[in-house]
């Protein structure tokens, strides 16, 4: 039975596949595919190469306490909950949002390509035709081509490149130059990639869905803040028809942080472990 692993788009909710990864490898569940979109793409990328969670979880450490990326500031972008900070700490994070929204504004994007190419300089730049071989596991990244709208499959050539452009999140990453276009972000066009992995030959495909929860009470106070609600109904919205496709769904209790909320990564992380091991009977019943 071979078996395919959609990871889902949702930032620094999607630390929680690495927690899924944790909990399949502990119970011996061999991965035979992996499609990942955004952070499901970065995080599948990574157990493509490594094929091992404790790896994944240890490079990712790193990565985000790494200079250029804690330059980045995204605890100004984080409004998680139960969290109080003092007044001045508030007043600085929304300072530094609003110089960096302004920022956008003038350009494609907050951060520049020179920022991001450092950023991303440390992530393994394998041939991704070459991981089936060394790994035993088919990968696949979801972009989205921003000239024509389609969901673009990044299959083959560099996979630095490929979740690069993957994880593109519009207005914050400037969009990716590669075949002739601009890439950006794959959950603008397909948030968790289930008839991907079905599409490469999956037979059971186990879906992980990080989609920010609707039940969670938000403030509603600003435009900025009702845009961003609205676009979390869409996402809801949209990943329920491509979830409709996949045989086991998981959905980690971390829906309930934000994209940014890189902070709460052993919490998030053992969140889908947690999501996980819930499902690992009826996952081991369906492979017999």
């Amino acid at each position: 039975m071979k078996l395919g692993i959609a990871l889902g788009g949702g930032g620094a909710r999607g630390l929680a596949h690495i927690g899924v990864l944790k909990s399949f490898q502990n119970h011996g569940i061999p991965i035979s595919q992996i499609s990942g979109t955004s952070i499901g793409a970065f995080v599948g990328g990574l157990y493509a190469v490594f094929r091992d969670a404790s790896k994944v979880e240890d490079f990712i450490y790193d990565f985000v306490g790494k200079e250029d990326f804690v330059e980045l500031n995204l605890d100004a972008f984080d409004p998680a909950p139960n969290d109080k900070q003092g007044y001045l700490k508030t007043f600085l994070n929304t300072a530094y949002k609003n110089l960096s929204i302004f920022r956008s504004w003038r350009h494609q994007s907050m951060l520049s390509n020179e920022q991001v190419e450092k950023i991303f300089s440390f992530y393994p730049n394998d041939n991704i035709e070459d991981l089936a071989i060394n790994t035993g596991i088919d990968f696949a990244a979801v972009t989205t081509d921003l000239i024509s709208g389609r969901e673009t499959i990044l299959s083959s050539g560099s996979l630095r490149q490929a979740v690069l452009a993957s994880s593109s999140i519009p207005g914050i990453f400037p969009p990716i130059k590669m075949l002739g276009t601009l890439m950006c972000d794959g959950g603008v066009a397909d948030l968790v990639p289930v008839y991907v992995s079905r599409s490469r030959g999956a037979q059971l495909v186990v879906a992980v869905d990080v989609t920010k929860s609707l039940n969670e009470q938000e403030d509603l106070s600003n435009g900025l803040k009702i845009i961003d609600r609205a676009q979390t109904i869409l996402s809801y919205q949209l990943s329920r028809e491509r979830l409709a496709g996949a045989d086991i769904v998981i959905r980690p209790s971390s829906t309930r942080f934000s994209w940014a909320s890189v902070r709460h990564m052993p919490e998030i992380i053992k969140s889908g472990e947690d999501a996980a091991e819930k499902i690992i009977p009826a996952l081991k019943e369906m492979m017999r």
